[in-house]
């Protein structure tokens, strides 16, 4: 009786939250039905979902951020963080002015490096979720710190999102300077990978952005540090090597396809560090140590 109620009460705040306040889509059907069939066809599948809490809970706050978007709450950053990049970072195009790297990339791309840089940018999560199943195998104490301390990174960079609103370079390409609070999401240069394969992947990808306004951190590039970080824990060289290369690509896609300045991707690589260290000392206090023995019980 007391599953049954926290089921069906657990189900209508679902429901309820996403058909009143963020918008109810397919999406949310679909993971609700995969969730619940999971749970509930095998006690194996159970300690899945279970164990992958954080990552569900990740998605459900990323896409909730709709409700009270970040221009809502400051003032929006265009010319500030543009002007800022082309200071630090700009380039001396042949004309004599100076760019910033998007705007040079812009102008000088390949089918080779668009190709590549949306192998790299499709892997941003799926990558991270291989390694947590991974780890899962593996590590499971280390697994249950890695998500946690993904989850928290997240709200890390979420909170920045609110406090300091900041466009991506393609905006600025678009629209100049002008703020435009109700602007979709726009794949920028990852249309030409679409182009490359005669697909619309990226096209519907970013359509359903929960947030355009969110260059600064570079969510994008502090995941592939966050398993850099967790990976160096299990000392095994070959996955040091491939977390390395998975940063250097993501790094270079997120600025390649004017995604990102690259203050964006350095501070995306800063929040990355310091989510590590200030989660990874919360963990060792008692109440999330025994919250997470409690959890490493049941998966």
């Amino acid at each position: 009786m007391k599953r049954s109620v926290v089921f069906w009460a657990g189900s209508l705040i679902y429901f309820s939250w996403f058909y009143f306040l963020v918008g109810l889509r397919s999406e949310h059907i679909g993971l609700y039905l995969t969730l619940v069939g999971m749970y509930v066809v095998h006690p194996g599948t159970r300690r899945f979902v279970l164990a992958f809490s954080a990552f569900i809970a990740y998605w459900i706050i990323y896409d909730s951020m709709r409700i009270v978007p970040n221009y809502m709450v400051n003032p929006v950053h265009i010319a500030e963080p543009y002007y800022l990049e082309k200071y630090w970072f700009g380039l001396t195009a042949s004309d004599g002015q100076r760019v910033t790297l998007n705007e040079y990339f812009r102008q000088h791309t390949t089918a080779f490096l668009d190709v590549l840089s949306g192998l790299f940018y499709l892997n941003w999560v799926p990558v991270p979720l291989i390694f947590g199943f991974w780890l899962l195998q593996n590590d499971k104490p280390l697994f249950v710190r890695f998500s946690y301390g993904f989850l928290f990174t997240n709200l890390l960079g979420f909170f920045i999102y609110y406090l300091y609103p900041a466009a991506p370079p393609w905006y600025v390409e678009q629209y100049g300077f002008e703020i435009r609070n109700s602007t979709p999401g726009n794949p920028a240069g990852l249309l030409n990978f679409d182009a490359f394969f005669g697909i619309q992947l990226f096209t519907e990808m970013y359509k359903k952005s929960a947030n355009v306004f969110a260059a600064i951190p570079s969510l994008h590039s502090a995941y592939p540090v966050l398993c850099l970080l967790y990976g160096w824990r299990l000392q095994k060289k070959w996955l040091n090597v491939l977390f390395t290369i998975f940063v250097a690509g993501i790094w270079f896609a997120a600025v390649y396809t004017r995604h990102h300045y690259v203050i964006d991707v350095l501070a995306g690589g800063i929040v990355a560090v310091a989510g590590y260290m200030l989660f990874e000392y919360l963990s060792a206090r008692a109440p999330l140590k025994k919250g997470f023995e409690a959890l490493l019980e049941r998966i």
